[in-house]
C-alpha cells in the first residue's frame, strides 16, 4: 500500500484509498497496529484543527523551524480556512487531510500510515457566543470528539514498542475559561485552580480536559495539557473582539462593546502561544498542565480604544474623525465572565518559556497584518474562502468524515 513502509504494519482488510485533495496523500482503510521490528516513530507530528486560527499559526511556525512532517487533520468547519496555509501548497512537509477527530475509521488509519511521534490537539469549537446559541455542536465536537480521538490515539500508542511508546506525547490545547471568573483583586489562575466553567463553550472544554486527564491516570497515556489566555494575531476569524474591531472600524461600522466594556482578559500573541506549545511538547512532564499567558491584563474597552488609536495613525478615516467615535455599548451577553488572568510562572520556572511580545508590540503587528491582508479578510467575510477551497479541489475526492 502506497504510503506505508513495508514491515511496519500489517494490512488486515480490503483497503479503500482516498486521496488528499491538496497533496495526493493516500489514506488507508483499516490496519491493525502490529509492529515487526519498529523501535522508533517517524519524524512526524499529527496536528488536529490545523486550519483554524491557532492551529494554522502553529503549523506555519513549526514548518518555519523544522523539517519534520506535519499531518494536518481539520474538518474545515466555518472557522477552518485553508487559505491560512496557502504558502504551504507545494510543501511536501505538510500533508492536509479533511476529516473529523471523531471519525473512528479515519483517525486510526492516519495514525497507522504516518506513525506520528506526537499528536497536538487544537480541534474545537471555540466561540462563547456561538455556544450560547447552539451548545450541541460544542458538546459533540469538544467532548465526544475528544473522547473518540483519545480512544484512537490510545489504541495506537498501546501497540507501540517500548522505546517509541515512551517517547510518544498527546498534547491537548485548552483555555483559561475552564477556571471560571475572577474578582478584580483575586490572584490569577494557576494550574491548581478548581474548574468552574460558566458557558457551554468553557464547560465543553473543561469536560475535554477531564477526559485527557483521566486517560493519563487510568490508561497511562502520556498527555500534556496547556490552558491559554485570549489569543490574538494573524488569521483570526473576525467574530472575535480584536479582528472584529479592526474589520468593522475600516468598514465604517459600529464597534460593539458588551456592557460597560470593563471585562478583563489576559492577552497572548498567537505566535507566543505557538512557541509555548512547542516548548511543552519538547520538555513537558506527562500528566502535567501548563498555563500559558501573556502577562497582559486589559479591559475590553481599553483594547478597542488602543486599536482605534493605531488605525487613526496607520489608516485615518477619510473624514478625519477618530475611529473611537464608532464605539457603541451593547447589552452584555448572558453569564459574561468578568475577569480572566493567567499565572504563567510554572511554564517559565520549569520549562524556561515566557512570551516574547508585549501587548503593545503584539497588537501593532496584528493591526498591521490585517491592513496588509484585506483580501483574506474579504474572503472570510464573504464566505469566499469556501469558494476558494472548491476552486482548488473541486471534483477531487476527500475522505468522508463522521460528525464528532
Amino acid at each position: 500500500m502506497d504510503g506505508l513502509q513495508s514491515g511496519h504494519y500489517k494490512n488486515v482488510s480490503n483497503c479503500s484509498v482516498s486521496h488528499c485533495p491538496r497533496y495526493g496523500a493516500k489514506i488507508p482503510g483499516r490496519y491493525d497496529l502490529a509492529f515487526t521490528n519498529r523501535t522508533e516513530l517517524s519524524m512526524t507530528i499529527l496536528v488536529t484543527g490545523g486550519a483554524g486560527f491557532i492551529g494554522s499559526n502553529y503549523v506555519l511556525d513549526w514548518l518555519a523551524q523544522s523539517d519534520e512532517t506535519v499531518v494536518n487533520l481539520d474538518k474545515l468547519s466555518y472557522a477552518g480556512n485553508l487559505q491560512n496555509l496557502a504558502s504551504l501548497k507545494d510543501d511536501s512537509r505538510h500533508v492536509f487531510i479533511k476529516g473529523d477527530i471523531g471519525d473512528a475509521t479515519l483517525v486510526p488509519a492516519l495514525l497507522a500510515q504516518y506513525q506520528p511521534r506526537a499528536v497536538v490537539n487544537f480541534a474545537a469549537e471555540s466561540h462563547v457566543d456561538r455556544s450560547i446559541h447552539g451548545p450541541g455542536e460544542f458538546v459533540q465536537n469538544n467532548i465526544v470528539g475528544t473522547y473518540q480521538l483519545l480512544e484512537s490515539v490510545r489504541a495506537y500508542w498501546a501497540a507501540l514498542p517500548a522505546p517509541a511508546k515512551a517517547d510518544f506525547r498527546f498534547l491537548h490545547v485548552s483555555t483559561d475559561e475552564v477556571y471560571g471568573s475572577l474578582g478584580k483583586s483575586d490572584p490569577a489562575f494557576t494550574e491548581s485552580n478548581t474548574y468552574e466553567p460558566n458557558s457551554p463553550y468553557s464547560a465543553s472544554k473543561a469536560a475535554s480536559d477531564h477526559l485527557v486527564r483521566a486517560w493519563h491516570h487510568t490508561y497511562g497515556l502520556p498527555v500534556l495539557t496547556t490552558n491559554c489566555s485570549n489569543n490574538y494575531g494573524p488569521y483570526h476569524f473576525p467574530e472575535k473582539l480584536i479582528p472584529l474591531v479592526i474589520v468593522n472600524a475600516l468598514a465604517g461600522k459600529t464597534l460593539p462593546v458588551y456592557g460597560d466594556g470593563q471585562q478583563i482578559r489576559d492577552w497572548l500573541y498567537v505566535k507566543d502561544h505557538c512557541s509555548a506549545i512547542r516548548r511543552v511538547l519538547e520538555g513537558g512532564k506527562p500528566g502535567e498542565t501548563y498555563n500559558v499567558g501573556g502577562w497582559n491584563e486589559k479591559a475590553n474597552l481599553d483594547i478597542v480604544r488602543t486599536i482605534c488609536g493605531l488605525l487613526d495613525s496607520l489608516q485615518p478615516r477619510a473624514d478625519g474623525k477618530p475611529y473611537a467615535d464608532q464605539i457603541a455599548f451593547v447589552t452584555d451577553r448572558p453569564g459574561h465572565d468578568r475577569r480572566y488572568a493567567i499565572d504563567a510562572r510554572k511554564i517559565e520556572r520549569e520549562l524556561g518559556w515566557k512570551p516574547a511580545e508585549s501587548f503593545d508590540t503584539g497588537i501593532a503587528k496584528t493591526v498591521a497584518w490585517y491592513l496588509g491582508n484585506q483580501d483574506w479578510v474579504a474572503n472570510v467575510q464573504s464566505g469566499g474562502y469556501r469558494d476558494w477551497v472548491q476552486t482548488q479541489y473541486g471534483g477531487q475526492s476527500t475522505p468522508t468524515a463522521a460528525t464528532a
